[in-house]
């Protein structure tokens, strides 16, 4: 069996029931130039306990499709999200 592709990342949308969008940054080298950029790719990722937040930094890991885009779970939240300070003002309110 093949090693499964395990990704660190940001959670930029946790809208959906179950799912959440992560933003991975790999750095690469340009072929031409040589210079390091950036790639950024969005994977739609399983969160079966809607435990990941927006901002959150989590790890993830590749699995059978379980949709039409999803084919990648959950395995961990390696840091929570700071609260902003409008979210206090409005839990306050």
């Amino acid at each position: 069996m093949g090693r499964r592709r395990r990704y660190e990342g940001i959670v930029i949308s946790d809208k959906m029931q179950k799912t959440i969008i992560v933003r991975v940054v790999a750095l690469s080298k340009h072929a031409k130039y040589g210079r390091i950029v950036k790639i950024y790719n969005k994977y739609k990722v399983h969160d079966e306990k809607n435990q990941a937040k927006k901002g959150d930094r989590v790890r993830i890991e590749e699995t059978r499709p379980l949709s039409k885009d999803k084919c990648f779970r959950l395995v961990g939240i390696i840091k929570k999200a700071a609260l902003l300070q409008a979210e206090i003002k409005e839990d306050i309110q």
